[in-house]
């Protein structure tokens, strides 16, 4: 089964974080690069809308990475922060006007003519699909976005959506400690569409620093698996991704170049059926039925 590099996160490279400067984040992303990691995953909401602008400063700083990347993004969102001082409460939006200025917004942070995946942040109630599509068809047309997806659906969601246009992502929490993606059809939804599963937060949130009975089996676990398989336990619990058929992206929200190398590492570990077993056992506190 052919793994998937990690996509890179970068919500918290900016005042949401590590506040890099424009040459910290030109230097990690040279980093990635030079590793083979050339996705990276952004929202127009992220440092409350200024993220994507500072991480677009290094593209104008150095021309020749814009080429050598793919840059995901989402919209649909509408926060409520100074920098949009005309939301008067946090909502959805997935009109054609709100996703067509948040494309052109996009565009204009990253210094781009072009976004590779757009993705729909969070299900919009009045979300509607022929509109949906038409925006879509209209963005792709003009070579403004060349994939389109979704974050955070539920399954009946996805199948309404893309009964009216095409989705290749769905962006979804899943780890060893949020296990719902695996048994409420979102990643059997994948398999059957062959839509991309990408997972934020895959290394569990909370996982470090939260100490639970749930946490600490899944680390006593995880550490005795990396000792087995002469690695570490951030391998271990990205390779627990890795194992499942749907071929699951995680989404890596760290600035450490460490972890980064850890998460690329994790793909050289063939994790076996009981050891995959032996986390999901631990993440429930008991045996499979």
């Amino acid at each position: 089964m052919k793994k998937q590099n990690p996509i890179i996160g970068c919500m918290r490279w900016g005042v949401w974080g590590a506040q890099f400067t424009t040459q910290q984040y030109e230097k990690l992303i040279q980093q990635c690069i030079e590793h083979g990691l050339n996705t990276f995953d952004h929202a127009d909401i992220y440092g409350h809308y200024t993220t994507e602008a500072d991480f677009g400063k290094a593209l104008q700083n150095n021309s020749s990475l814009r080429n050598q990347i793919e840059l995901i993004t989402k919209t649909g969102i509408q926060m409520l922060t100074p920098n949009r001082p005309k939301h008067n409460i946090k909502s959805y939006n997935t009109s054609a006007s709100h996703m067509m200025l948040s494309v052109e917004n996009s565009l204009k942070n990253f210094h781009t003519d072009y976004i590779d995946t757009l993705l729909i942040h969070r299900p919009d109630i009045l979300l509607d699909i022929h509109e949906i599509a038409e925006v879509i068809a209209v963005l792709k047309k003009q070579g403004k976005v060349k994939n389109f997806g979704v974050s955070n659906f539920t399954t009946s969601q996805v199948e309404l959506l893309s009964s009216a246009t095409s989705i290749q992502v769905h962006q979804v929490e899943i780890s060893v400690t949020q296990l719902e993606a695996f048994e409420n059809g979102v990643l059997d939804q994948c398999q059957i569409k062959n839509i991309q599963a990408q997972a934020w937060s895959p290394w569990g949130n909370g996982l470090f620093e939260n100490v639970n009975p749930k946490h600490i089996r899944i680390l006593e676990a995880a550490n005795q698996l990396a000792a087995q398989y002469a690695t570490g336990v951030n391998e271990i619990l990205l390779a627990f991704l890795y194992a499942h058929p749907s071929k699951i992206t995680p989404v890596i929200g760290t600035t450490k170049m460490e972890r980064i190398l850890q998460a690329k590492d994790a793909m050289q570990i063939d994790l076996s059926r009981e050891d995959f077993y032996i986390l999901w056992s631990a993440s429930n506190g008991k045996e499979v039925a």
